[in-house]
């Protein structure tokens, strides 16, 4: 099994990595997906890795395959794929990761809320009466 590492430009705390009979050009593909969600402006740190492999069988109908194991802030994001081709593996990779990633921002943005105590701490009473 060959495994060749790369970088990704814009997030370089996030790699990705090929295994088996993987392109040059199909690897710039799916590293452009993945810039194109990891790298917008709001997202918290992100980190982890990419894997995309091909196997080695023919006769496998989705020979292409992805899992990307993402850190976004403090919530761990995985996506796993399966694709007959590797721009079909790439596009799916980028839907999933972009629902998953903006989940994960907007859990830590709605952790970062605060919220209104309730009436016994002082807040808001209402419907009450006086």
């Amino acid at each position: 099994m060959t495994v060749r590492d790369t970088g990704v430009q814009q997030s370089p705390a996030v790699r990705v990595r090929a295994e088996g009979d993987v392109t040059e050009e199909e690897l710039t593909y799916v590293r452009g997906k993945v810039e194109a969600v990891l790298g917008r402006s709001g997202l918290p740190a992100v980190s982890g890795e990419v894997r995309v492999g091909r196997a080695a069988a023919h006769h496998v109908e989705q020979p292409w395959s992805a899992r990307a194991e993402i850190r976004v802030g403090g919530v761990l994001v995985v996506v796993h794929g399966r694709e007959a081709s590797a721009h079909e593996l790439a596009d799916r990779l980028q839907d999933r990761l972009r629902g998953q990633v903006e989940q994960a921002a907007h859990r830590a943005e709605a952790g970062r809320r605060s919220s209104t105590p309730p009436p016994w701490r002082g807040g808001p009473v209402h419907g009450r009466q006086e």
